[in-house]
């Protein structure tokens, strides 16, 4: 089908759908009605779970402990010390590990390191038996100041003259990003605060709220992307890979767009090498921005033609039956940007460069259904055989656009041709 006969079949089918469109009911949210989708909304597949990505930074968290001084002095003087450290820093700071706390009493300790002091010596003993009048305090990692300048500073307080108490303890570098997290290290490290926050990727209430909004129908839009990965398989001109976009609004969850991969479909200039530019993700994208363009050019009375080249380099025009089908329905938000806000469903985790394609074109959400450890671009997790963390391209702080990301796991997910691990998706 070429795009001149898409344009005269998507203005029948407009046509039509304009005429009924005052009988047809008004739907207020959920998932429109597609043909495309509406016998797998009758199969109710299984919601499966979604499991929020980790970002660079809360992989790196959970492997990167560090050493810190700690010291002990009597509660009166506390304020005093407190004071002397923060003298000792070049920015004066008050805290320089915020997500520990500053001071702890001896009870508040976990449990290895009240047993280690109160066993060190009998002054140990004493604190930790009877009703103290001491307290811990952490200095600052060991990195940043020596045990001879800690003690030389300790010495000019009164009530520290002497036997100053000085020890190495291990923390965890990073802040905590849960309640449950924060808790565990309280018991293994050193009393620890959670804010509720997470300052290492998106706040756990827009995770919260993301996951809220598609647990209900993201089975559903994945089952779409399995059926169009089939498709294209069985006709040869790709690998068993599929994407589909969604858009969702106060109205509900809209279908935007469908692709599968085509990179073994044949070119005069290519053969069957491969092209790395008609994998799925790519032509997604560009389905959904040659809709917006379609809508641009008739509403200035122009049609949507595009030139008959030789050689098509992406493949991003409609190939499969489900992709010419999306591709002749209208975008439902016509003055949308880019793929601003939107959904992506894909049945693989998308490649480094498909991974900052969602990026570029400003996309909201990205679900996959199979983690590729050692090609995905989105994940941030440890590579196998010593290939290092993945990228995390998802959410990284250097970049101009984040969004959110999940792994959806399915136990009756449609079977797929298996995928070499070394494939790009």
């Amino acid at each position: 089908m070429s795009y001149g006969e898409i344009d005269q079949e998507f203005e029948e089918q407009n046509a039509s759908a304009a005429a009924l469109d005052d009988s047809q009911p008004k739907y207020t949210g959920g998932v429109l009605p597609n043909p495309l989708i509406d016998d797998i909304k009758a199969l109710q597949p299984k919601k499966g779970v979604l499991i929020p990505l980790k970002t660079t930074q809360e992989v790196r968290q959970d492997h990167t402990i560090v050493h810190a001084l700690i010291t002990r002095a009597p509660t009166k003087s506390a304020n005093e010390v407190i004071s002397a450290l923060r003298d000792m820093r070049p920015d004066g700071s008050a805290n320089p590990l915020p997500h520990l706390r500053r001071c702890a009493k001896p009870s508040d300790l976990p449990a290895h390191l009240k047993t280690q002091f109160m066993n060190d010596t009998p002054e140990g003993r004493q604190i930790h038996t009877a009703k103290s009048s001491w307290i811990y305090i952490i200095v600052s990692e060991i990195s940043d100041i020596t045990e001879e300048e800690l003690v030389a500073t300790l010495s000019c307080i009164e009530g520290l003259e002497q036997d100053i108490f000085i020890s190495t303890i291990p923390i965890p570098l990073l802040a905590p990003t849960s309640q449950i997290q924060a808790a565990m290290w309280s018991s293994q490290f050193w009393p620890t605060v959670y804010r509720k926050n997470n300052p290492l990727g998106p706040h756990p209430s827009m995770v919260a709220r993301g996951t809220e909004e598609i647990k209900d129908d993201a089975a559903m839009w994945m089952t779409l992307a399995h059926r169009v990965a089939t498709e294209a398989k069985n006709s040869g001109i790709g690998e068993a890979i599929g994407a589909v976009v969604v858009q969702r609004d106060e109205n509900g969850a809209q279908l935007v767009a469908v692709a599968g991969d085509a990179r073994w479909r044949q070119d005069p200039l290519l053969g069957d090498v491969g092209n790395p530019m008609a994998h799925c993700v790519l032509r997604a994208i560009s389905m959904v921005a040659q809709k917006l363009v379609r809508h641009e050019r008739r509403n200035v009375g122009l049609t949507f033609e595009t030139p008959i080249l030789e050689f098509d380099a992406f493949h991003d025009g409609p190939i499969l039956d489900a992709e010419k089908e999306c591709f002749l329905q209208e975008h439902p938000n016509k003055d949308g940007y880019l793929c601003h806000g939107l959904e992506l469903y894909v049945t693989h985790e998308p490649c480094v460069a498909c991974s900052m394609a969602i990026l570029h074109a400003r996309m909201g959400k990205v679900v996959f259904c199979n983690h590729m450890p050692r090609t995905g671009g989105l994940s941030s997790d440890d590579r196998p055989d010593g290939g290092g963390r993945g990228l995390g391209l998802f959410w990284r702080r250097e970049l101009n656009w984040s969004l959110l990301a999940w792994e959806l796991e399915q136990d009756n997910h449609l079977d797929l041709a298996t995928l070499d691990p070394i494939t790009h998706v």
